[in-house]
């Protein structure tokens, strides 16, 4: 499969998930354009797949007008910029629910619209969700509220945009192996006395595969959904969860 003459933009592009997906996107042709809020760690990926870096606040509606103006006309999508908190539903605040819906939720929201404003003709949007859309875990309410409300905008936007040639999918991975997870698997060992393995291997015990997926099963998904063959496929929540109920 070849993308080759489409750009594609992919928020939180700086680590994890989001650099996996710019270094598939660029060995499949596409031009790459990563956004996030550290420069550093968005030049650090561009400096080994080729992409453009810019540097964008995806809460900000400002900022991600800017982040589209710079990059260009984008015929894919993808909104991957998120952030992972916990607490107990008792002690949870304000700001933090508050800072869960802002990136995971509002961020999407402005980063599709205005992406789709932007689109002529073909075009894929993607949002990067979790199981935690599909399910509730415990101690991680407003980020469950919040990818729970990205797979209803996804659905919602689909049923919008199902007679012209744009589709938009959202991608529900189980816990990936990624910096976002590790910080997970340090705050769990931290508060519950656990060692690092053992807390990590709490988060494998939730797959059937009892493991963490990779950020390259979230790259293939995404190529996937842009590639022939996909047309029929919008509206979809994807689980990566190895059979997860």
């Amino acid at each position: 499969m070849t993308l080759s003459g489409k750009r594609v933009l992919i928020t939180g592009g700086g680590s994890g998930a989001g650099a996996d997906l710019a270094r598939g996107f660029a060995e499949a042709g596409a031009v790459v354009v990563i956004s996030g809020r550290r420069l550093d760690a968005l030049q650090s990926v561009a400096n080994t797949t080729g992409a453009h870096p810019v540097q964008a606040d995806v809460t900000d509606e400002a900022s991600v007008r800017a982040m589209f103006a710079v990059a260009g006309p984008c015929d894919i999508v993808i909104a991957n910029a998120g952030a992972a908190d916990s607490a107990p539903m008792s002690r949870t605040t304000l700001d933090q629910w508050n800072a869960m819906i802002a990136v995971n939720l509002t961020g999407v929201f402005l980063t599709l619209r205005d992406g789709l404003n932007q689109m002529q003709g073909w075009g894929r949007l993607i949002t990067i969700a979790s199981s935690a859309g599909l399910k509730g875990y415990a101690k991680i309410t407003p980020y469950a509220a919040a990818k729970h409300g990205v797979i209803g905008l996804t659905r919602s936007l689909a049923l919008e945009i199902a007679k012209k040639p744009i589709t938009v999918n959202a991608i529900c991975p189980g816990f990936l192996h990624t910096p976002m997870t590790d910080h997970s698997v340090q705050v769990i060992a931290g508060k519950t006395g656990r060692s690092l393995a053992e807390a990590r291997a709490a988060l494998e015990s939730l797959s059937p595969q009892n493991r963490l997926y990779q950020p390259s099963e979230i790259t293939a998904t995404a190529l996937f959904l842009c590639s022939p063959g996909s047309e029929g496929i919008n509206g979809a929540a994807i689980p990566i969860t190895g059979g997860e109920a």
